[in-house]
């Protein structure tokens, strides 16, 4: 509905995939800002340069170099590495329950725990908290977000939920893609009360979820390893929960107790090392996304948005 205002253009390309900049709206001041991305002329490099491509496919994408980068994180030697991109993020730690000499590498680091998230305890149960740090783009309609095209490759919602029937319920449904930079908080929470099911597996490759990568090709969403869980009896009815794995990151956790009640800001797991995302479906009708969100989406940028703050409300 909101993408008919624009009435003389039929299929909308992403801002993002013509600027050579990677742009962002911080919500505190309605600014646009430059983003600061992790090895951007090596993106660059391995997604737009012919070596580079070759590299990509046979070893960066592949599950062996990431398991070894992985491992590599996990060792004494990586706590080194801390302090610098603390300094380089201007990472606040005040909010984290280790310090920075408590740390035993940089995995350990990169799955720090916030002490608390006060935000889930503001709002009421109408209310749809994110469920991670990252920058988001909104679609109230999934057929929306299908006539957005990235360098001719379409979104596909099947291929995302790896062609299951059985969520075709969800296909004209409202979707929030929620990207984590390496610098963000990389555990996820359930973003309102429900029943949890056990989180399915879905194999696949390890791509950059940079926008750098995604100007290049969208089917990185579902190139990719990915776990999907169901979640039942929310507010919101049931809705879908997708967590994207990429390049660097080795394993995507899950914490929770499957099929059991869970709470609002409950922990649902983390990403190890590595940028990756956060992909909440919901049925059609469901959920009313906040406006600045949609009107940012709408002009092709992300919006930054922190763990248990408002992104939309339950649809009377």
């Amino acid at each position: 509905m909101l993408l008919k205002k624009n009435n003389k253009i039929k299929r909308i390309k992403l801002n993002l995939i013509h600027h050579q900049k990677i742009c962002y709206y911080k919500r505190s001041d309605s600014t646009l800002y430059q983003e600061k991305i992790p090895g951007y002329k090596a993106m660059w490099f391995l997604y737009y340069n012919l070596f580079g491509k070759q590299l990509l496919m046979t070893v960066v994408a592949r599950k062996l170099t990431q398991v070894l980068y992985g491992k590599l994180m996990d060792t004494k030697w990586s706590k080194k590495m801390i302090k610098t991109f603390i300094n380089d993020f201007n990472i606040p730690m005040d909010s984290y329950e280790k310090s920075v000499l408590q740390f035993k590498s940089f995995n350990d680091f990169f799955i720090r725990k916030k002490t608390t998230i006060e935000l889930f305890l503001k709002f009421n149960e109408n209310i749809l908290c994110s469920p991670c740090d990252g920058k988001v783009l909104v679609y109230p309609s999934i057929k929306q977000i299908e006539h957005f095209y990235i360098k001719n490759h379409e979104f596909s919602f099947k291929k995302l939920i790896n062609d299951d029937p059985n969520l075709n319920e969800f296909h004209n449904g409202s979707i929030a893609i929620i990207r984590l930079c390496p610098s963000d908080y990389h555990r996820f929470h359930f973003p309102c009360k429900g029943f949890v099911e056990k989180t399915i597996d879905i194999s696949g490759l390890y791509y950059s979820v940079s926008p750098v990568a995604l100007r290049k090709r969208a089917s990185i969403f579902w190139e990719n390893k990915r776990t999907l869980t169901k979640i039942k009896e929310s507010p919101f009815s049931d809705y879908l929960y997708i967590e994207v794995g990429a390049t660097c990151v080795g394993t995507i956790e899950q914490t929770y107790k499957p099929f059991s009640y869970i709470k609002r800001g409950d922990e649902k797991g983390y990403f190890k090392f590595g940028g990756s995302t956060v992909i909440l479906i919901f049925k059609e009708n469901t959920v009313i996304f906040d406006q600045d969100f949609i009107d940012n989406t709408i002009q092709g940028y992300e919006t930054e948005i922190k763990v248990g703050e408002q992104i939309g409300i339950l649809k009377k």
